[in-house]
């Protein structure tokens, strides 16, 4: 059950506790999240967000940073000083090591167990921390006597860096955890254009008719970052592109774009379609990796007009890297629906702009009544910036003979009504409090993904050649494009071109 919801009414009182409450992930997206919740009346004015981490803080500094957090992540006209002052009366911080068993767990026990009864409030235990943590953390969560019938744990990815690690991090954390309590978070699912492809699917019977192998020619599935490490150096390069972003956020996309029709919007119906996706994708492995896998690092080039060092030089010392920082990648669906599309995946940093979209490139028609053959219409899915679906249509031009000319039918998603979309951990955080698990990841999904990267990243390994090289500024090496090439295809950008 627990359908997607999309309810702005107050949640019920709840304690949110975050581990890693001093790092980034928590001042750049959390507390602005549940701040922005808080000022549009969706939190109640009892409800208590604890911090913890390591650093020795009080309530009084750690609301400070909080407040500051506040002023450089929030938009100036969303802030208010008496709203400020309310929300951080509900912040709270206890100096605490998560992953040791000894240390300061009874100030945190006794600031859980004052004021209403434990019974009477849900319990979000959020882990911003290094995931190899997370077992370590929950098992002391459990131990300590915090977690109540009505907790609920929240996981950030990366769970795991490959499948025997992602099998142990979901083993660690489900001694202590049930299932329907563990809320993997994949903060993609909570884009509104993303969620909206459900909706553009089922809810269009045209669309509905045209989704399959008869009436598409393939799928294009793109995140493309302008900036390079951003200071993240030591976490990237232990990471790479492929485990950064395709093996979460896009496949994530994929299986939302390629599933069949879910039985209801409930939460297992909608994840039982997705699985069904993952453990349909054909192996990529060593035997065919160099023809179906393109990586890139960037090397020194333009960004924004302005010049940008190489990956490696963004690294501590310069560290010699093989790490890559691009990945395009054609996956196939071995179903009916999807037999013979390639579906191509692609993500990169120091990219020409920043943009994530999902292009539905429909096949072409045959000569008719207007000569020869019309391309077939591109449906393009704008998720970020600046949300919107574009299909252009061809109608006859002004006049009288039977000249045509394309059209675009735009829907910027919000337009007219002017909609300021929320950011995706806003309902995440709060979809956690509810307990409404459609728009996280559950355990065997996790897994199925990992089970299809896992053999690329052990092909990479034992090839010496390393990542393609590509310029900053650029959209990737040569081989990204060579990858379309070879099946008669281009990138989104190359046609336009």
């Amino acid at each position: 059950m627990n359908a997607i919801s999309h309810s702005l009414e107050p949640v019920d009182s709840f304690d949110y506790v975050i581990f890693g409450a001093t790092g980034d992930l928590t001042m750049r997206k959390l507390l602005p999240a549940l701040y922005r919740r808080f000022a549009e009346g969706q939190v109640p004015e009892d409800s208590r967000i604890v911090g913890t981490a390591r650093s020795p803080l009080d309530d009084a500094s750690y609301r400070e940073r909080a407040r500051k957090a506040l002023g450089e992540h929030v938009r100036a006209e969303e802030l208010d000083d008496a709203t400020v002052d309310r929300f951080l009366g509900l912040v709270h911080y206890v100096s605490l090591n998560g992953a040791e068993s000894t240390g300061n767990w009874d100030a945190l026990k006794s600031l859980l167990a004052s004021g209403a009864p434990a019974a009477d409030r849900v319990r979000v235990f959020y882990l911003a921390t290094a995931p190899d943590l997370y077992g370590d953390i929950a098992r002391n969560v459990d131990e300590k006597g915090l977690r109540t019938d009505t907790s609920r744990i929240v996981l950030e990815k990366p769970i795991g860096t490959d499948l025997d690690t992602a099998r142990k991090v979901n083993e660690g954390v489900g001694r202590h955890f049930p299932e329907n309590s563990i809320f993997r978070i994949d903060h993609y699912l909570g884009k509104e254009a993303v969620q909206n492809i459900i909706a553009l699917r089922f809810a269009n019977p045209m669309l509905e008719r045209m989704w399959d192998r008869e009436s598409i020619e393939y799928v294009q599935i793109t995140a493309a970052e302008t900036v390079g490490l951003e200071g993240r150096g030591g976490y990237y390069d232990g990471s790479g592109a492929l485990r950064d972003m395709i093996q979460n956020h896009l496949l994530q996309v994929l299986t939302v774009v390629a599933m069949e029709r879910p039985a209801s919007l409930d939460a297992d119906a909608l994840r039982d379609e997705k699985v069904r996706v993952l453990k349909s994708l054909k192996p990529l492995d060593r035997a065919n990796l160099r023809a179906n896998v393109s990586r890139g690092q960037y090397v020194q080039g333009t960004t924004g007009g302005k010049p940008v060092p190489a990956y490696r030089e963004e690294l501590p010392g310069e560290t010699p890297s093989n790490t890559e920082t691009f990945v395009a990648l054609k996956a196939e669906i071995d179903t009916p629906r999807w037999q013979g599309v390639p579906f191509y995946l692609r993500s990169g940093k120091r990219m020409p702009e920043k943009l994530t979209e999902v292009v539905i490139q429909f096949r072409a028609g045959e000569p008719g009544l207007f000569g020869e053959a019309r391309p077939g219409s591109r449906l393009v899915i704008r998720v970020q910036p600046n949300e919107s679906v574009t299909l252009p249509l061809f109608v006859k031009h002004p006049g009288n003979s039977f000249g045509l000319e394309e059209v675009d039918a735009l829907s910027r998603l919000g337009e007219p009504r002017r909609v300021v979309f929320r950011d995706s951990y806003e309902g995440l955080m709060l979809d956690a409090v509810k307990g409404s698990p459609a728009l996280f990841v559950r355990k065997d999904e996790t897994e199925a993904a990992w089970q299809w990267v896992t053999p690329i990243l052990e092909g990479w390994r034992e090839d010496t050649a390393g990542p393609d090289t590509y310029e900053a500024g650029t959209w990737g090496p040569e081989s990204a494009r060579e990858l379309l090439r070879q099946a008669g295809h281009s990138w989104v950008e190359d046609i336009a071109a």
